[in-house]
């Protein structure tokens, strides 16, 4: 098994990776299939080695095939194995026909499924759809990944689960809840965002021994970025460097009410490394502020001229973090958006932009679902059924880059593959953390990063600090508890 690699592939490019393996570098598809049956039959070994009744689901394409492999490799092993087939047997071709012969001349003949209770396994196989699959689930498929979801055994998917969709992670109306997944050759972009880390469960890759000369041929769609690929960027500082070689970061925003958005946005600023950070919020927080944070240079501001005198001092402008929408907000957003500087654009200030829509070249874009939805005038469930077009819309429409926020942040800067962080939690699922990573990503442009490195080293370095924050369990993290580990990752071994 290998260690999940950082290409990601739609569904065309994935099939285009199989061409080539099998038409020019001459490795036959039923070669293949039994590398992939192999896998997972080994999965089955390892990961439930106390298991005796095995239960594999299977239809009638490749994916089936690979499932026909793994039940007579069991078979052969002394199992209890009973196999399912969903679909007309006879629209078996080529290698998945061949594989269950191989299976019926062990004496093992798959049974119709016909609304079955897969009662009583120790383990169920998903080989029921492929990367394919892009129709919504209907009929005898349905019943059957119902069946498999409200079943007491484990599952593992094979290649993906029956129903994700490949290139989005939108389910096709229903979808096989996997346990487990092993996926084969590239992994899909559509399993790392969205549903797909919910229905994948545990991710395993095998690239079946594939030719590395494979990959150079098929550019992928997306690419996972991690931490330890990215850490370079912070270079270990001369002893003779001075705070004003980091830049000067202006966080903006923090209307009555919401002065912990902008104070938590412009300490991640601090944490993240940048040499001077003001705060420009309402006059009656800027005493609050400071006596909690005495590093923070923190301006009330009312008027336009007022704050205009504070954007020519600084380098970066992050602008959202407690926002609001009053008329206050919108009159303070228009100098900052009509800036050249380099900025993020965050919270409310999204919001306000959707509202009065306008292209910029030097910022940064964070929205989460809610604020995708608003800038692409859509609903949150369709920003959610294709992750990756909508990162790519808003992008389009409202140039720099975007950083569509979530399980699977995604970065698109219109130019290179998008850029997917994995990391991350559920615990992160609670208020302040978009201000903390606002203010990271701005902490790391003031310090020379360009837009695309700091949204990606950003995000990374958010995700993996709330990771190390959840060491001691995930609910009940606060947006707070990442700065010190905020801290550590900007200062890299």
């Amino acid at each position: 098994m290998s260690s999940i690699p950082y290409n990601l592939y739609r569904a065309s490019e994935v099939r285009e990776l199989d061409r080539l393996v099998i038409n020019e570098f001459s490795i036959p598809g039923a070669t293949l299939m039994a590398r992939a049956g192999t896998a997972a039959y080994d999965v089955i070994r390892l990961r439930w080695p106390d298991a005796r009744r095995i239960c594999v689901v299977c239809g009638v394409g490749n994916n089936g095939g690979d499932g026909y492999v793994v039940a007579r490799l069991a078979l052969e092993a002394g199992y209890d194995v009973t196999v399912y087939q969903l679909g007309d047997s006879k629209n078996l071709k080529g290698d998945a026909r061949s594989a269950v012969r191989e299976l019926e001349a062990k004496g093992l003949k798959p049974v119709s499924f016909s609304h079955q209770l897969f009662a009583g396994f120790d383990v169920i196989v998903d080989a029921i759809f492929g990367t394919g699959a892009d129709r919504e689930v209907s009929g005898e498929w349905l019943a059957a990944i119902d069946a498999i979801n409200h079943a007491a055994s484990p599952v593992l998917a094979v290649d993906i689960p029956s129903g994700l969709h490949a290139d989005s992670g939108r389910i096709l109306g229903a979808a096989v809840r996997a346990d487990m997944t092993i996926t084969f050759i590239g992994i899909k972009q559509g399993m790392l965002t969205g549903h797909g880390l919910d229905y994948c469960g545990e991710l395993l890759f095998n690239d079946l021994q594939v030719p590395s000369g494979v990959y150079e041929r098929v550019k992928p769609s997306a690419k996972r970025i991690v931490y330890e690929e990215l850490k370079h960027c912070l270079q270990p500082r001369a002893r003779t460097a001075h705070k004003g070689q980091f830049g000067h970061v202006l966080v903006i925003g923090g209307d009555h009410g919401m002065s912990g958005a902008v104070r938590m946005a412009g300490e991640a600023a601090l944490r993240s490394g940048a040499g001077l950070v003001s705060i420009a919020t309402r006059a009656s927080h800027a005493a609050v502020i400071s006596a909690a944070r005495p590093e923070l240079m923190v301006h009330g501001v009312e008027t336009v001229a007022a704050l205009q005198r504070i954007i020519a001092k600084a380098s970066v402008l992050v602008v959202g973090p407690g926002l609001g929408g009053s008329d206050w907000a919108q009159t303070i957003l228009s100098p900052v958006i009509e800036s050249s500087k380099s900025m993020v654009v965050d919270a409310d200030a999204l919001n306000l932009l959707a509202g009065n829509p306008a292209t910029g070249c030097a910022w940064i874009l964070t929205p989460h679902p809610g604020e995708a939805a608003r800038l692409l005038n859509i609903e949150v469930a369709e920003i959610q059924s294709d992750r990756f077009h909508a990162a790519r819309k808003i992008q389009h429409d409202y140039g720099g880059v975007c950083v569509l926020k979530g399980a699977g942040t995604l970065i698109d800067n219109g130019v290179d593959p998008v850029g997917l962080c994995d990391a991350g939690n559920p615990g992160m699922a609670s208020g302040g953390m978009g201000d903390v990573l606002s203010g990271v990503i701005a902490g790391l442009l003031s310090q020379g990063l360009n837009l695309t490195a700091a949204a990606r080293l950003g995000v990374c370095v958010h995700a993996l600090a709330g990771d190390r924050a959840a060491y001691a369990g995930e609910r009940g993290i606060i947006a707070t508890d990442l700065y010190a580990h905020i801290h550590r990752l900007v200062n890299p071994d």
